[in-house]
């Protein structure tokens, strides 16, 4: 295991001058770097990594160095102590691993072509230059940077360009910012530009494989969420500009670059004409949460890397507080109850998951970190429990405070929680590290004891898990006006329930809006009083109800046939928040079925009773006047529909595609992949499997590459399959960022899962060396953990991952996976025949 040193603590900079040159035809990259600061002892270490050191020089002396590999250090001998310069000479090579400083690659009218971007986050800046790299060790940066340069290319970075001398573009000094934050770019790109109401200039940025309309959604929310941070933290934007920038390969969604963010593809760029709804919003988000790390991770730092929550969290949540205030009628509020509150109800309650702050004992550790559903979704649930709790008064004028405060420099999160403490006059600190510090979460037991109404607390579970006695300051949001706002204890003995019930008039709920991060149980008395009433439940709680139903259903705690005829209660929703969780459960009853049985064709009728009555008033095509909820809750319903082989879908979306077969982009993008899927599975031919790759591999639209990936991996031919898996490793075809989806896809059918799960047995070594180096990499084991769900997959996926526990990036997604595939095994095994008996009873009685 390597050591986990602070080179902060023996040298401190204050300020970097970057000279950069890069050679694209020979994929080098030599580059000097100044370093001024304030060394506390004559032995300092400096960061590198895949560096060519040639020399180091110690105010304009050569200095006594030595590499040392293992902890990406460069030792240096000082002659003294104190102020001191140093300037380091190195050369490096370009890598293809979309970290450091990394090419892109692009089509334009066949003509291959590649720009030049970065990813530093996390420690990747000392694979560009020689530095501090970690979140303390803020300095000033000056970057001059050079290039094979021909006509016609743009070269950007966090700071305006102030001068190009001799093909050497220098930029402005940068304020005061942590390294993994510095960014450039170069190439041939296209850009749009506009101006806030303050003067910061907003730029949008792409290659030129785009149309220049592609820009201009983008531009038009970067521009109003600059303008509504600056309103909202009460403090302006730091820098001149803000460009937005799309990178053709990128392994991550995007990255908060200060001044220069850059994003996935198909995170920022949007086709007015060829865009669903869902991707729009999905795609302000992204944009929201970047611009939100602005202020929140780039003008004021988490100290260290365990504080990651700091930043990401608090961006998670404020993505929907911008896009809410700037489009207001889209609900993106109820996107947060299907995405994160979803996905963090889920993961959370699996035995050995990360609590949000997390400590960092390997360098290794700290890319594992970025647990989506932890540290992102439940961390954004902490602070919109904190936000109910405070008033939105007291957390914008807490965050002016902060940033007043912290500004340019560090904090920890107790920094934070005092800031809004004192806005609030709440012990802020005191709740929530309840929440920050312990994984997990409770599910509250509500019943009537003997006349009382009585709650209890307890850690929830699916599958295994070890009872520590954990408990939650839990913010209860009750709809009775006798249950107090906080519950601290494990138990807590209300009052009389019969008064309260005839005093209150409606059945007893907890969780009002679904915010805190807990899940109730209700016993007979209470559900069955909630049941009767489902006429008084707004969509939310019409989700929270399945949602609660179906996560207690997954931890065993009540039948999993007990969701069976809850689902009908909501089928004929409008709402396509309801219809999205609602075809979510069902979607979880195939795991219980094997394909050409019984009981396959009997849940394909059970979808039928669902989906019916809604896609008979829906249909496959959008209609006049029709709402944007019927927009939203039409490829839910026509999914549903084609799974359950209903007639009149399947011929109507066929019909659909033959129209359009000389131009799928046409067809209406929300619908897209369930046309293209039912082409594939109903449908299918070589030579149709042949034009979709084609498309696939000419067209620049993310959203078509994504629903052509849709489909095709939904193939029912094995020899197609197979064909798919021959592509994994052929960067033509599908980019490496792109591949885990395809990899997924593949696995989860059954027709293909034998020759994926070979593939990554017998290419682990290649996939590691092509994105090991990222956040992304141990996600491909928890893909797997979403599909296996048989004891010989178990045994295989044991045997090939156990051997992988010592290395610490990997050992905590494994040791929770193999337990995720265990407990779904005995899940289905214990609840697979009350199941589907429970699915024939329910269509007997529908019909």
């Amino acid at each position: 295991m390597a050591e986990l040193l602070r080179f902060y603590n023996d040298f401190q900079p204050s300020h970097y001058d970057l000279y950069i040159d890069i050679n694209r035809s020979k994929k080098t990259i030599v580059g000097k770097t100044t370093i001024v600061g304030e060394a506390k002892k004559t032995d300092i270490a400096i960061h590198q990594k895949y560096l060519n050191v040639k020399s180091v020089k110690e105010n304009g002396k050569n200095a006594e160095f030595k590499v040392d590999d293992a902890n990406d250090a460069i030792l240096i001998k000082l002659e003294n102590a104190g102020k001191t310069e140093l300037f380091i000479e190195y050369d490096a090579e370009l890598t293809d691993t979309m970290m450091g400083i990394y090419p892109s690659y692009y089509e334009v009218d066949g003509q291959k072509k590649q720009i030049i971007g970065t990813q530093f986050e996390t420690n990747a800046a000392r694979q560009a230059f020689p530095c501090v790299d970690e979140p303390e060790a803020k300095a000033t940066f000056s970057l001059a940077l050079k290039y094979d340069e021909h006509e016609g290319e743009t070269t950007l970075s966090n700071m305006p360009e102030i001068k190009c001398e001799d093909g050497v573009h220098y930029f402005q000094e940068t304020v005061r910012m942590s390294t993994y934050l510095v960014a450039f770019a170069f190439g041939e790109l296209q850009g749009k530009l506009t101006e806030t109401k303050s003067g910061v200039k907003i730029g949008v940025f792409g290659t030129k494989a785009h149309k220049s309309k592609e820009l201009d959604f983008a531009l038009d929310i970067a521009k109003r969420s600059i303008e509504f941070y600056e309103d909202y933290y009460q403090t302006p934007y730091p820098l001149p500009h803000s460009w937005q920038l799309a990178l053709p390969d990128f392994s991550a969604g995007a990255m908060e670059n200060w001044g220069l963010v850059t994003y996935r593809e198909v995170y920022l760029m949007v086709d007015p004409d060829h865009t669903a709804l869902d991707q729009k919003k999905l795609v302000a988000t992204v944009i929201a949460h970047e611009l939100a790390h602005q202020w929140f991770g780039d003008l004021v730092t988490m100290k260290w890397w365990d504080d990651l929550w700091l930043n990401e969290s608090f961006a998670n949540m404020m993505e929907y507080v911008a896009v809410d205030a700037l489009e207001p009628d889209w609900n993106i509020w109820e996107m947060f109850q299907t995405s994160e509150a979803a996905a963090a109800l889920l993961r959370d309650a699996t035995d050995g998951v990360q609590s949000v702050h997390v400590e960092v004992n390997d360098p290794a550790e700290i890319d594992t970190l970025f647990d989506g559903a932890i540290v992102y979704a439940k961390g954004s649930r902490m602070l919109v429990m904190v936000r109910s709790l405070i008033g939105d008064d007291a957390l914008r004028k807490g965050l002016k405070n902060y940033f007043a405060e912290h500004k340019y420099s560090n904090a920890a999160g107790a920094d934070l929680w005092k800031a809004l403490g004192e806005a609030s006059g709440i012990d802020v600190g005191t709740i929530m590290n309840s929440w920050l510090e312990q994984p997990g979460y409770p599910v509250v037991s509500a019943r009537v004891d003997d006349g009382k109404l009585v709650l209890t607390q307890k850690q929830f579970f699916i599958g295994k898990g070890k009872e520590v006695s954990r408990k939650w300051q839990i913010p209860l949001n009750s709809n009775y006006e006798e249950v107090p706002d906080l519950m601290a204890d494990k138990e807590l003995v209300v009052g009389d329930y019969a008064e309260m019930r005839q005093k209150e008039g409606k059945p007893f709920r907890l969780n009002l809006e679904n915010n805190a991060h807990f899940i109730v149980e209700y016993d007979d008395e209470l559900f069955k009083d909630i049941l009767e009433n489902t006429e008084e439940l707004d969509d939310i709680s019409e989700l929270q109800l399945m949602q609660d139903l179906y996560l207690l259903a997954e931890g065993q705690k009540i039948d999993y046939k007990e969701l069976v005829p809850l689902l009908p209660l909501f089928a004929n929703s409008k709402s396509s928040m309801v219809n999205q969780y609602l075809y979510s459960v069902a979607n979880g009853f195939k795991k219980f079925v094997e394909a050409d049985t019984k009981e396959e064709k009997e849940l394909r009728r059970y979808f039928e009773t669902l989906s019916s009555e809604n896609f008979k008033r829906l249909g496959v095509l959008p209609k006049d006047g029709e709402t944007a909820e019927d927009e939203l809750s039409r490829p839910f319903v026509l999914s549903a529909a084609l799974y359950a082989k209903n007639e009149d879908a399947i011929k109507e979306t066929h019909d659909l595609f033959v129209a359009s077969k000389d131009n799928l982009l046409e067809v209406s993008a929300g619908i897209r992949p369930y046309v293209l899927m039912n082409e594939v599975v109903n449908f299918s031919s070589d030579d149709l499997f042949d034009k979709l790759l084609e498309e696939y591999r000419k067209t620049a639209d993310g959203g078509y590459k994504a629903d052509i990936r849709y489909a095709l991996t939904k193939t029912p031919d094995i020899k197609s399959a197979e064909k798919i898996v021959s592509y994994f490793e052929d960067a033509d075809t599908i980019k490496p960022q792109d591949l885990r989806g395809w990899f997924q896809g593949v696995l989860a059918n059954e027709k293909g899962q034998e020759a994926a799960w070979n593939w990554i047995c017998d290419e682990w070594g290649w996939l590691e060396k092509t994105v090991g180096g990222d956040m992304e990499f141990p996600t491909y084991i928890t893909v797997i953990s979403k599909v296996f769900k048989t004891r010989k997959r178990l045994e295989e996926f044991k045997r090939f991952f156990e051997p992988k526990l010592d290395n610490p990036g990997l050992a905590r997604e494994i040791k929770m996976d193999t337990e995720v595939i265990q407990s779904r095994i005995n899940l289905i095994e214990t609840q697979k025949a009350g199941l589907n008996a429970a699915i024939e009873k329910e269509i007997a009685r529908l019909r």
